[in-house]
């Protein structure tokens, strides 16, 4: 290699590893001993806490990918807790009828609105079918299409609200 190609090789590299570690959305670069994903966690929470009524730490976030969509669901952690789950019910009814027009405002608000899948389920959301119902511990939102690129979407948004919400929110 020559001598002037190494100086370019290394700004390159350079350029690259300083992309990769600024960006930090939904997951990428996130894992164990990365700080910002503690911080994107308990930004995520703080946000959480103006828009949904329950308390995340007594609940969680399910995520369920299927080949037609997925299932988000949210449960009391005890299923005793009818305070919890009466919170939940009331805003997941609130969510599925806002996702039936095009109304991603929540999601919007504790994620960002460069959420992955977001603008995605925005735009083509009279081409999902969303079904709400309650579960024994809270309640559940199923998300079904025919259109694989919003099954894509969804899969991404899943994703990304798993890795935002940390241990409040698991994959099904």
């Amino acid at each position: 290699m020559s001598e002037r190609r190494i100086p370019l090789l290394v700004a390159g590299l350079a350029v690259v590893a300083a992309a990769m570690a600024g960006y930090v959305f939904a997951g990428q670069n996130d894992g164990p001993g990365n700080p910002q994903s503690s911080e994107r966690h308990a930004e995520v929470a703080a946000k959480g806490q103006q828009v949904m009524p329950f308390d995340l730490n007594r609940t969680t976030h399910q995520f369920t990918k299927s080949a037609t969509g997925g299932v988000q669901s949210v449960t009391a952690d005890d299923p005793a807790d009818t305070e919890q789950i009466t919170l939940i019910r009331g805003h997941l009814t609130e969510a599925a009828a806002g996702f039936g027009h095009g109304d991603y405002g929540d999601p919007a608000a504790i994620h960002g609105t460069g959420m992955p899948g977001l603008r995605e389920l925005q735009q083509g959301h009279t081409r999902i079918e969303i079904r709400y119902a309650e579960t024994p511990a809270g309640a559940q939102i199923t998300y079904t299409s025919s259109d694989p690129s919003l099954v894509t979407a969804l899969h991404t948004w899943f994703d990304a609200q798993v890795s935002d919400h940390g241990s409040h929110a698991e994959h099904g």
